[in-house]
């Protein structure tokens, strides 16, 4: 049982630009107003196996969620994984240079892992709300990106 979104921001920077603001994780509290702290698990560059926890506040809710990174290729794409709560969820974030400066991508999925009757009732009733919550929080942080990205 999944839900997936995408959106796309065309950013006035350069993929190189774009790719220093998506892969530094430990800057990424500083730069999205979403992101409450982050606790770095791993040292070293960003790259395949980079694990985190991200605190986010979300409907007035400070959650913490261990994040890594399951795909990398620099600078066009990353591919973040996190499980919580009976759900995987993938972010993957595209860059392509186009008309001068960057176009990114984001791609959010949740997949319920063994879903119960209850999870598909409750998922079916409240499921749009929460990709609509989701993706005004991803808008955000797709233009916070942005403006980090035009500012270097």
């Amino acid at each position: 049982m999944e839900h997936k979104t995408t959106l796309t921001q065309h950013i006035h920077a350069s993929p190189d630009k774009v790719w220093a603001v998506v892969s530094d994780i430990p800057g990424s509290a500083a730069t999205l107003s979403g992101i409450n702290a982050v606790q770095m698990l791993t040292e070293g560059p960003y790259g395949e196996g980079t694990r985190w926890k991200e605190t986010r506040t979300m409907l007035g809710r400070a959650e913490t969620v261990e994040m890594w990174v399951s795909k990398v290729d620099p600078p066009r794409s990353t591919t973040v994984k996190a499980h919580q709560g009976g759900a995987d969820y993938t972010t993957r974030f595209s860059l392509d240079g186009r008309d001068g400066g960057t176009e990114l991508t984001l791609t959010f999925g949740a997949d319920i892992v063994k879903p119960t009757v209850l999870s598909k009732v409750t998922m079916a009733l409240f499921g749009r709300i929460g990709m609509s919550i989701t993706r005004k929080a991803l808008a955000k942080d797709l233009a916070e990106i942005a403006a980090k990205a035009e500012s270097l």
